[in-house]
């Protein structure tokens, strides 16, 4: 896979770890101790130079407040997930919204639409977390990530597509609460992408898409790696 000296390590289910080039960290939904998928070794995964939230679900937000707080990163994320970061103790927050571009970890990060819901529970009741989100990472070295988020397939992702013009796509494809590897496929199509990393599967029973079910799916011009826990794919 070509990430042009770029790495991402999936540390389970939705959490990411990107590490740039230049040595900077991006971590995606931190979900780390008490995600049954997360390798214990990367339980803290320090230093992070940014944090980006997708959406405020228990399994992308679960561990956000700690991380957030023991790195110091920038933390990435809607307006109303932000504020409830804010109201956590946390620092260095950027509240944003859809189309809007912020610069983290040397990289631009753009907030782009995704089709999910994202309610955040805060005790026994879930209240208002805003929009979910998935975000396009430009890196300083020009390479261009469309991290999805937890999705369904929808038209737009074709100007996604037209617009960012990733080089890859991290694509949910576990079915049941994101798309599974029948919309996938249709995604990468969309996308006009050739580099997929699936992830946001196996983590439950319930979660049944794989790598090798997408990449039956796909052209055989489609690079779509198997995917384990801990994996770390560079170029």
């Amino acid at each position: 896979m070509d990430l042009r000296g770029n790495s991402v390590t999936w540390i389970g289910h939705g959490t990411w770890l990107w590490e740039t080039s230049e040595g900077r960290r991006i971590m995606v939904d931190p979900w780390l101790k008490g995600n049954p998928s997360a390798p214990p070794d990367l339980h803290n995964p320090w230093p992070l130079d940014a944090v980006l939230i997708t959406h405020a679900h228990f399994d992308h937000v679960g561990d956000a407040v700690d991380t957030v707080k023991q790195t110091g990163a920038h933390v990435v994320g809607i307006f109303e997930v932000g504020a409830w970061l804010e109201s956590e103790g946390c620092q260095n927050v950027i509240q944003m919204n859809m189309g809007g571009t912020v610069e983290v970890a040397g990289c631009k990060v753009t907030m782009v639409t995704a089709v999910h819901s994202c309610g955040l529970l805060d005790g026994d009741k879930i209240v208002e977390g805003g929009d979910p989100a998935g975000y396009i990472i430009e890196f300083p070295d020009g390479l261009v990530v469309y991290q999805a988020g937890d999705t369904d397939v929808f038209g737009d992702m074709a100007l996604i597509g037209e617009i960012y013009k990733p080089h890859v796509a991290v694509l949910p494809i576990g079915d049941h609460f994101t798309m599974g590897p029948r919309q996938a496929a249709h995604a990468v199509r969309l996308l006009g992408i050739k580099q997929v990393i699936a992830g946001h599967f196996g983590t439950f029973p319930i979660l049944t898409g794989t790598p090798e079910q997408l990449r039956a799916l796909v052209p055989a011009t489609v690079e779509v790696p198997d995917m384990t826990p801990g994996i770390t794919l560079s170029s």
